[in-house]
């Protein structure tokens, strides 16, 4: 059988390095042999939460010195562990789960790093964000993979609609994160900004026991929140594009010859003939016939 640990261990990992490591998000397995391996030869390891990540290390017979460093003592606690790098010892930073750095604290320390000369080394690994992508199918299906991330909302409900309002106009879909106690209120502002015919996902406690993934017609979003009773956990929320007028490349000449055929033939036949007829790809003129369809 294959060691597989022998992989990590005959790569280098410089001393005097910080080692920005993702843990999992909720299920122990999806560590990466690489993470275990640096969190088995560093010198310490930072972290937001010193009984978290004590009790996440223990999961794997690991025991480190810990520094917490965190939201509210990020400077403080960055300047301590600078001064360990200096020295020529090996830190790992962690968040309390995810890829450090990505709505979680992280990023003072790894600027402070760079300005510093310390080589920053990423380990990377799970992701809510990442997962929930990969989940999100047809969301991204007309996007060519184009997506923006705007982490959590703002608390307050006046800015949180306005950042609503925004996304409602968004050209390529949109993933932010949501809190337990604030996501019902977030759902219901969604059912009232936004309109057509647009697709929601909602990720639930990704990688865990009660994962749940669900997409669904934002005109289906309020019912939904009305049989949903149960909103413990953390949630990804995904919305897809909002959709876009045919580009000025289609003409009237265009528009004719369509209304003209299409009651004859399927549109793939059509999207052929048009792509053929004026120079366009298959996929240009699919798609315009799929927003002049939905438009209608």
């Amino acid at each position: 059988m294959i060691d597989f640990f022998e992989l990590a261990r005959n790569q280098h990992f410089p001393k005097g390095a910080l080692y920005v490591i993702a843990t999992p998000i909720g299920n122990l397995a999806d560590i990466s042999i690489r993470a275990l391996h640096s969190l088995t030869i560093v010198d310490g390891i930072a972290c937001e939460d010193k009984r978290h990540t004590g009790s996440l290390l223990a999961s794997y017979g690991i025991s480190k010195p810990l520094l917490t460093i965190h939201q509210h003592n990020e400077y403080e606690g960055a300047a301590t562990l600078i001064e360990k790098l200096k020295s020529g010892e090996r830190w790992a930073y962690v968040s309390d789960a995810g890829t450090p750095g990505i709505s979680d604290p992280g990023s003072i320390l790894v600027e402070q790093a760079h300005e510093q000369g310390i080589p920053v080394i990423p380990i990377p690994g799970s992701s809510a964000l990442t997962v929930a992508v990969s989940a999100s199918g047809s969301l991204l299906r007309n996007q060519d993979g184009h997506f923006q991330f705007l982490g959590f909302l703002p608390n307050k409900p006046s800015q949180r609609d306005e950042t609503l309002k925004q996304i409602e106009q968004a050209t390529i879909g949109t993933f932010f994160y949501e809190a337990p106690h604030r996501i019902r209120e977030t759902l219901l502002a969604i059912t009232k900004i936004f309109t057509g015919a647009r697709k929601i996902q909602i990720a639930k406690e990704l990688t865990k026991l009660h994962e749940n993934i669900v997409v669904i017609l934002i005109s289906e979003l309020h019912e939904w929140i009305l049989n949903n009773e149960n909103w413990q956990g953390e949630f990804v929320i995904g919305i897809e594009a909002a959709p876009q007028s045919a580009p000025s490349l289609f003409t009237p000449e265009i528009e004719a010859w369509t209304k003209l055929l299409e009651d004859k033939i399927g549109h793939k036949e059509l999207s052929e003939i048009l792509a053929r007829q004026y120079g366009l790809s298959k996929k240009e003129a699919y798609q315009f016939l799929l927003d002049r369809k939905n438009s209608q």
